[in-house]
């Protein structure tokens, strides 16, 4: 069946939106209306039940910029040390040197975008319900990271900061009842042309009727 979107186009963007570190350009300032409208598009996607229940925390503040760098900072060096030392293909060593690159500097990044679900889930919640949770914002992350994209511009979902998520939202007023899923350093990068990852064949991967794989 034929349609009217431009395939190659269509399938350049989707194969080549990469986690930008290294090469986001941290002199060059980011317009609000561009992440604005990276956020509108972002509102097309599917959530659970319709519920629409995106919040996106935007922080340009260098200060506070500097405050989340820093529990970012405090709570990933250990966990991200014990993870490199259990890689051992080139591929994921150069990822782990450009997760230790933003380690330092995420404070310059011009902007740190937090998606957010309203919502908390409960201790012990059962698989069904953190399924819908998050899967009712990561359709909406990654429509946002393609539409940066599109736009010359970069970003890379990290957690790190989550391990004291408490206290980034002390820090930026977010509510109790509202669930960080996130945190996207956002700036145009240097140059576009990022490259297909080299990734296994989906037959490795897929199982059809009964697994397999």
């Amino acid at each position: 069946m034929s349609t009217s979107f431009d395939l190659a186009v269509t399938d350049c963007l989707l194969s080549t939106t990469r986690a930008v570190r290294k090469r986001l350009d941290l002199s060059k300032p980011v317009p609000r209306e561009v992440i604005l409208e990276c956020i509108g598009l972002s509102q097309q996607a599917p959530t659970g039940s319709n519920a629409q229940g995106w919040r996106w925390m935007v922080v340009t503040d260098a200060e506070k910029r500097a405050e989340l760098a820093r529990i970012y900072k405090e709570g990933g060096t250990a966990y991200l040390e014990m993870a490199r030392q259990q890689v051992s293909d080139d591929q994921t060593k150069r990822v782990y040197e450009s997760a230790f690159w933003l380690l330092e500097h995420l404070a310059e990044v011009p902007v740190h975008v937090i998606p957010c679900v309203m919502g908390r889930l409960p201790e012990a919640a059962p698989t069904v319900a953190t399924a819908s949770t998050f899967g009712s914002i990561f359709p909406a992350v990654w429509s946002f990271q393609l539409a940066l994209r599109s736009r010359g511009l970069g970003s890379a979902l990290t957690t790190l900061h989550l391990f004291a998520e408490d206290v980034a939202a002390k820090l930026l007023g977010i509510p109790e009842n509202v669930t960080q899923v996130g945190l996207l350093p956002v700036a145009y990068t240097k140059g576009t042309d990022f490259k297909v990852a080299k990734r296994p064949p989906p037959e490795s991967i897929t199982s059809f009727d009964t697994w397999d794989a």
